[in-house]
C-alpha cells in the first residue's frame, strides 16, 4: 500500500531499524543520557526505552536548546537512533544532524511526515529508509527530497557563503543556510546580539565542536553573551571537582571566550545591565532565556540550538523565519487560568509548567493573570516553567506582556483548574519529606531573588544538615556582595555559585550526601530526577527557606489549593 501524501526530507540518507514512538515531544538535554542512549526523563512515557538504532518518531523536540549537543554525541559515539521523524517543525535536533553530517560525515536522516501518514506508520514494528521512499509492514510512504531552494543573499552574505571571510565564517554560512532553508525562509536576517547556550559541557561533542570551529579561525562579530558553563571557573580545583571533567569544562569556556564571546556565564542574560529592549533583533539560546526575551522583553529571537548559536555570532545572519516574523507571533492557543486567593510565588512557575502542556506545540495566550500583577521574577520562574514542557519560544499574559495583542482567529482554547494545578503540583512533589539539599537559581537568581531569600531567613541559621545552594551570575553576586546581602546570606548558611547553574551543576558542587532536593523552580524540579538521580520536592521560597530551616517538607498543598 502507498501513501499519497509524501514524507519531506529534511537531511538525506539512509536507515533502517525499530520504530519507537514518542507520544509527546522529548527534551534530549536532560531528557536521554548522552552515555547509554536511553530515556531518563522521569516525567516521559519513553523512560527507560534505549533510542539507539531506532526509527524515532515524535511530534517534535522540546525543552533545552541543549539537545543538539546530546544528539551529536550520540551519533559520534555510535549511540543515535538511525533517523528522526517528526510531525511538526523541529530545529534543536535537526541543528545536531546537520551540523554530524557537515562537520563530521555521519548521517542521521530527519524527516516530516503529516499527521495520517505519521499515525500510519507509527503503528509499524520497523522501518526502512531509502532516498525516496519509507518501507514499513507493507507499506510505502514517498520520500521527497530535501529543499535546495536558493535564499536570496546580499553580496555580503554571498561573500561569506564563497568562503572570502575564511574557512570558519563560510561553514558556519553554510549551516545557517543550510536551516534557513529546511525552515521555509527566503533570506536571512542581520541580528544585533547572540547568546551561547553551547558552552555547556553537556557533552563532549560540545567541546569537539567549538574547539574545531575555533582551530578555523572562528571569531564572533556581534557582541556574544555566554550561558551558564558547567563549572564555578576559578574555583572548581578546589571544590574537589574530578580534574577529567573540570579541565573539559573549563576548556570549553576558554574555547568560546577564546571566539570573541563575553564570559558572563549565566543562564538569564536579560538581567545584564544591557539586556535587549522591545523590537531587538538578537540570536538567543537557552531555551528560558528566549522565552523570556520575546514574552516579556518584546525582544526577537527563535530558539536557536546550541551550535546555531555559534553559526549566527559568526555571521551576523539568522534564517529570516518563525518567530522573528510578525504573524509567527501569534497566539494559537488561549489558555484561561482559573487564578486562586491568596497565592504565593509557587504559583507561577507551577502555571508556566501547566501552560507548556496544554499547549506544547503553539504559542499561548494565559488570561486571568493580570489582577495577580506578576513581577519580573515571577514571570522568569514562569517562563522557565513554560520552557520545559512546550518547544513554543514564547508566550503571552493578557494585560501584562507587550505583545498580548489578543489571539489568531484559527487559536482554540483550553482551560488550566484547581484540579489541574494540584495535580501538577503532586506530579512535582515525588520526593520524600526530608531533604538534603535546598537549591535556588534555576534560572539564575536575581538580585532581588537573593534579597528576598535573606529577609526570609531574617537572620537564622540553616540547619547543619541541610545545604542551601544559590547559583547566581557574576554580575548579580557583585551586586549582592556590594549592598551587603551576600554576607547576609553567609551568615545563615547560603553558599552563592557563580558561573554554573542547577541544569549544568555536578557532584561534588552538588551535595554528594544528598538524597532528596527543595527547590523554587518549576524547571528544575522536572529535569532535577533524571539529572541529579534525586527525588525532589517543590515549593515557594518560604518553603524553601522552611526546608532550609527544618530539613522537612510537609506533605501539604499550598494554602492557595487547600
Amino acid at each position: 500500500m502507498t501513501e499519497q501524501q509524501p514524507a519531506r526530507g529534511i537531511l538525506g540518507g539512509p536507515a533502517e531499524g525499530p520504530v519507537i514512538v514518542a507520544r509527546e515531544a522529548l527534551s534530549f538535554w536532560g531528557g536521554v543520557d548522552p552515555a547509554s542512549g536511553r530515556v531518563i526523563d522521569v516525567h516521559h512515557p519513553l523512560h527507560g526505552a534505549s533510542l539507539g538504532g531506532s526509527i524515532l518518531m515524535m511530534p517534535s523536540s522540546r525543552g533545552s536548546c541543549s539537545g543538539s549537543g546530546v544528539l551529536l554525541d550520540l551519533v559520534l559515539t555510535g549511540r543515535a537512533p538511525a533517523a528522526l521523524i517528526f510531525s511538526e517543525a523541529e530545529d534543536v535536533l535537526t541543528l545536531g544532524a546537520l551540523i554530524a553530517s557537515e562537520m563530521f560525515g555521519k548521517s542521521v536522516p530527519v524527516l516530516r511526515l503529516a499527521p495520517d501518514a505519521f499515525a500510519a506508520l507509527s503503528r509499524a514494528k520497523s522501518a526502512r529508509i531509502g532516498d525516496d521512499a519509507i518501507e514499513a509492514d507493507g507499506r510505502t510512504i514517498p520520500v521527497s527530497p530535501p529543499a535546495t531552494a536558493a535564499l536570496d543573499l546580499s553580496d555580503a552574505e554571498r561573500a561569506m557563503l564563497d568562503g572570502r571571510e575564511g574557512i570558519a565564517v563560510q561553514q558556519a554560512m553554510r549551516i545557517v543556510c543550510a536551516m534557513a532553508v529546511g525552515q521555509g525562509a527566503r533570506d536571512l536576517l542581520e541580528v544585533t546580539r547572540g547568546h551561547i547556550d553551547g558552552c555547556i559541557y553537556a557533552s563532549p561533542a560540545n567541546l569537539t565542536f567549538a574547539e574545531k570551529m575555533a582551530e578555523l579561525g572562528a571569531k564572533v562579530r556581534v557582541p556574544t553573551t555566554m550561558n551558564a558553563i558547567s563549572v564555578d571557573y576559578e574555583n572548581w580545583p578546589q571544590q574537589g571537582v574530578p580534574p577529567a571533567f573540570g579541565k573539559a569544562a573549563a576548556r570549553l569556556a576558554e574555547t568560546y571566550v577564546r571566539m570573541g564571546c563575553r564570559p558572563t556565564f549565566t543562564c538569564a542574560p536579560y538581567l545584564l545591565d544591557d539586556a535587549p529592549e522591545a523590537g531587538d533583533v538578537i540570536a538567543w539560546a537557552e531555551s528560558n532565556a528566549v522565552i523570556f526575551a520575546n514574552s516579556v522583553l518584546g525582544a526577537r529571537t527563535a530558539k536557536h540550538p546550541d551550535f546555531l548559536d555559534l553559526c549566527i555570532a559568526l555571521t551576523g545572519r539568522a534564517p529570516r523565519s518563525g518567530v522573528y516574523l510578525d504573524h509567527h507571533r501569534q497566539a494559537r492557543r488561549v489558555i484561561d487560568v482559573d487564578l486562586p486567593d491568596g497565592l504565593d510565588d509557587a504559583f507561577w512557575p507551577l502555571i508556566g509548567y501547566l501552560a507548556g502542556r496544554v499547549a506544547p506545540d503553539r504559542i499561548p495566550l494565559l488570561n486571568g493573570l493580570a489582577p495577580a500583577k506578576p513581577s519580573r521574577d515571577d514571570l522568569k520562574a514562569l517562563c522557565a516553567a513554560f520552557g520545559t514542557t512546550s518547544a513554543a519560544p514564547m508566550l503571552h499574559i493578557e494585560g501584562v506582556t507587550p505583545e498580548a495583542n489578543g489571539a489568531a482567529a484559527d487559536a482554540d482554547r483550553a482551560r488550566i483548574t484547581r484540579a489541574d494545578m494540584i495535580a501538577a503540583w503532586s506530579l512535582l512533589n515525588e520526593g520524600p519529606e526530608e531533604v538534603q539539599l535546598v537549591a535556588i537559581g534555576s534560572p539564575h537568581a536575581s538580585l532581588s531573588e537573593c534579597r528576598a531569600l535573606a529577609a526570609a531567613f531574617a537572620g537564622r541559621r540553616r540547619d547543619p544538615g541541610v545545604a542551601v545552594v544559590v547559583t547566581a551570575g557574576q554580575d548579580v553576586i557583585a551586586a549582592a556582595r556590594g549592598e551587603g546581602t551576600l554576607e547576609q546570606l553567609g551568615a545563615s548558611g547560603v553558599e552563592v555559585l557563580p558561573d554554573l547553574c542547577w541544569c549544568s551543576i555536578s557532584e561534588p558542587a552538588f551535595p554528594t550526601r544528598t538524597r532528596a532536593v527543595m527547590t523554587n523552580s518549576g524547571k528544575y524540579a522536572h529535569y532535577a530526577p533524571a539529572l541529579s538521580g534525586r527525588r525532589v520536592r517543590f515549593g515557594s521560597l518560604a518553603d524553601c527557606v522552611e526546608a532550609a530551616l527544618t530539613g522537612r517538607v510537609p506533605a501539604r498543598l499550598p494554602v492557595w489549593l487547600s
